[in-house]
């Protein structure tokens, strides 16, 4: 069974401290943004390709979908190339994330508890701060994939405007998959969600499967409907952002050629197998064993660096808060906590999977993001139920949100390329040897 719709008491929506969380969470993101002052880590292949497209000269680094570029261009054209241009869109895609993360658990849970813990871990678990401050790819994809899962839930919640908002979901899962195919699992998680609900919804009416509309999850819109909005509408942004390739002087991908561009796109990642000194394995992402350094060297005058690391305590404990999600939120599923403890544990494990299975021979910790912030929310989910049961546990779960914070204080040097003591300054922050 699903959880019904619910009437949602306006007064108990945390939108304001939605709004508060996010604003400082992009106020600090954007201080020092400009720094380091040249390109470092993958900034090297996505800034020329976001430059060839705004001159329409050749063709770069076609092995990726081009949302992401198409964005860090569009901030070129509009500030100048310039490292705060370069980096600005990631840092609204953070900040986008985040404020998309906290819709979603609230639509989710109902929770209020929830929903404020999942701000302060989201804001502190390291991996979106750190990503939000990097001209890459990965920001847009995830801002986009947490927009489509906070609307998904609040089509359940309030299914009055429920064709309105799947098809926004549909928009911004095209746009996700657009900006980075680490997404493709979860692109295909909501229609497949809606088709499972409906089913058993229906129970002795399954002949109206297709056409019906009074049923779950979403009243008022039938399944066709909803293979439309969460199935063509995706495929049809995803390939529409490939329309400038055609553009280019050399190197042109006609729109004709598009389909048949995703296989040599497919043997671009595949072909890259060269060892690389961070490269690692999805089990190490569990682990929090084996982050990568974006940046450690002098540079703007100074020792900087930057870690891409997950925050020990969020992506420790974690890991058993996953696994909760996934017993407790079966065992109760009929109720909104349950069902979205249910949904977090799928996505997450989702997320995981296609890197499991993925046949792309060099792998880094940065493509732990996507489950990484399910994980995150899969422990504030905990945290929240606990913040319910009494006293004690919520003291518990407000020690868990002071001691991630504080984390986030001490690593922050490392964290966002401020200026380091020395050359030695990374054993300060490299708890385990695997992370030097």
């Amino acid at each position: 069974m699903i959880a019904r719709p619910q009437p949602v008491p306006a007064s108990r929506d945390p939108l304001g401290w939605c709004w508060l969380i996010t604003a400082s969470f992009l106020a600090l993101a954007l201080h020092r943004l400009a720094i380091p002052s040249k390109p470092y880590f993958d900034e090297i292949h996505y800034l020329p390709a976001a430059r060839n497209l705004l001159a329409l000269t050749e063709l770069k680094n076609p092995e990726h979908p081009w949302l992401g570029k198409e964005l860090i261009a569009a901030s070129m054209w509009a500030l100048g190339d310039n490292p705060f241009a370069w980096r600005l869109p990631s840092a609204l895609a953070g900040a986008l994330a985040l404020f998309a993360g906290l819709r979603a658990t609230w639509w989710a849970s109902l929770s209020r508890p929830a929903t404020l813990i999942a701000g302060a871990l989201l804001a502190s678990n390291f991996l979106l701060f750190v990503i939000a401050r990097i001209a890459m790819l990965d920001p847009a994809m995830l801002a986009f994939a947490m927009a489509a899962v906070w609307l998904c839930a609040r089509a359940v919640r309030r299914p009055r405007h429920g064709h309105i908002a799947l098809g926004l979901a549909g928009l911004a899962l095209g746009l996700s998959l657009a900006a980075k195919w680490s997404v493709a699992p979860l692109a295909i998680l909501p229609g497949l969600a809606f088709a499972i609900a409906r089913l058993v919804d229906l129970k002795g009416r399954r002949a109206k499967f297709f056409t019906a509309r009074d049923a779950g999850p979403v009243p008022g819109v039938s399944l066709v409907e909803a293979g439309i909005l969460l199935g063509a509408i995706p495929v049809a942004v995803y390939l529409l952002s490939f329309l400038p390739l055609g553009w280019f002087a050399t190197g042109a991908v006609p729109f004709s050629d598009v389909l048949e561009f995703q296989w040599r796109m497919k043997d671009l990642q595949e072909s890259v197998v060269k060892p690389h000194p961070y490269q690692s394995h999805w089990w190490q992402w569990v682990a929090n064993w084996r982050p990568i350094w974006f940046l450690y060297e002098p540079v703007d005058g100074a020792q900087r660096g930057v870690l891409m690391v997950g925050n020990p305590l969020t992506m420790w404990l974690g890991l058993p808060a996953v696994l909760a999600c996934a017993i407790w939120g079966w065992l109760r599923r009929v109720s909104s906590m349950g069902a979205a403890m249910l949904a977090t544990a799928t996505l997450y494990a989702a997320s995981l999977a296609l890197w499991i299975v993925a046949p792309k021979p060099v792998q880094f910790y940065y493509h732990y993001l996507l489950a990484g912030t399910f994980l995150t929310i899969a422990l504030a989910l905990v945290l929240g139920a606990l913040w319910h049961r009494g006293r004690y546990w919520r003291c518990l779960a407000a020690i868990a949100v002071v001691a991630s914070l504080g984390l986030f204080g001490w690593f922050y040097p490392i964290l966002s390329s401020a200026k380091l003591p020395g050359t030695a300054s990374f054993l300060t922050y490299t708890w385990l040897y695997s992370w030097r």
